[in-house]
């Protein structure tokens, strides 16, 4: 059995306030996007350990543990006794980007686990579990546009539709870690909410509004990235922006655009139909 878990764009991003915690209550907007990682699972009787962990495209920055689809396995194994199972994981998403990509591999292998074991388990307890593994994690089990408060995992259905536009993605091979980002940022709480501005602001007018607060310090210190917002606007995109912490940079355009890895030939580049 196979998923294609998706990448996530952050849609304007505001810093509201730190918590007693050290963490951080924000303001965003998550929307799915069609670009995806491959994972399957398989049930592996030969195996003598409990699983094995099979990794291909894209790399993944090693912080000394297990990659968060082995945590979720072990997790899930430890729970429900789970036959040894063979996870073969294929990465076409950029980590480190602000896309969402570990996150929705992580919820990509519960459900998978689900529905192959035929768990008990219902979206909402999913839900729950896979929010110890990331605040943005349960946003990929319904997979819908959210408005996301406190720290983006409050999450409000939106009336948001984006698919009559076309994306460009655009990640530099700059690696941005969230702490810089977050060191660069002073929360502020806005006088109007994120929420609000999206419903009552055509995608034509979010330029001037719909802001993301890392950008600024962000691009102080790479002026690479804000360099390719400035240029998929010079290239006619009707809203472009970061997307979370960085370094991935995106575009929403009115007509598909066809040249973007010609434009950027060091960077991951992504075209594709909005859905």
């Amino acid at each position: 059995m196979y998923s294609l878990p998706n990448a996530k764009i952050n849609i304007g991003l505001r810093v509201v306030r730190q918590r007693p915690d050290g963490y951080h209550d924000l303001q965003t907007v998550f929307y799915p996007i069609p670009l995806t990682d491959s994972l399957e699972v398989k049930r592996a009787n030969h195996l003598r350990q409990p699983y094995e962990f099979i990794l291909s495209g894209l790399k993944i920055p090693s912080d000394g543990r297990p990659n968060i689809v082995e945590r979720v396995v072990m997790a899930m194994r430890e729970e429900y006794n789970l036959p040894p199972t063979s996870i073969f994981l294929s990465k076409h998403i950029p980590a480190g980007a602000g896309l969402g990509g570990g996150s929705s591999d992580a919820a990509a292998m519960m459900l998978l686990l689900r529905d192959y074991y035929q768990l008990d388990l219902t979206d909402a307890e999913i839900e729950q579990r896979l929010a110890t593994f990331g605040a943005d994690c349960p946003f990929f089990v319904r997979n819908k546009a959210v408005y996301a408060e406190e720290t983006g995992n409050k999450f409000t259905p939106l009336t948001l539709s984006l698919k009559d536009y076309y994306l460009v993605l655009i990640k530099p091979p700059i690696h941005v870690s969230t702490a810089e980002a977050y060191a660069g940022v002073v929360p502020r709480q806005p006088q109007t909410s994120l929420y609000e501005q999206i419903l009552n602001t055509p995608v034509k007018l979010w330029r001037n509004v719909i802001l993301n607060d890392f950008e600024s310090s962000v691009f102080r210190r790479y002026p690479q990235i804000a360099a390719i917002k400035q240029t998929l606007y010079d290239m006619g995109a009707a809203y472009a922006s970061m997307s979370g912490s960085g370094s991935a940079v995106y575009g929403l355009f009115t007509r598909p655009v066809d040249n973007a890895a010609t434009i950027f030939p060091d960077c991951f580049t992504f075209a594709s139909k909005m859905v």
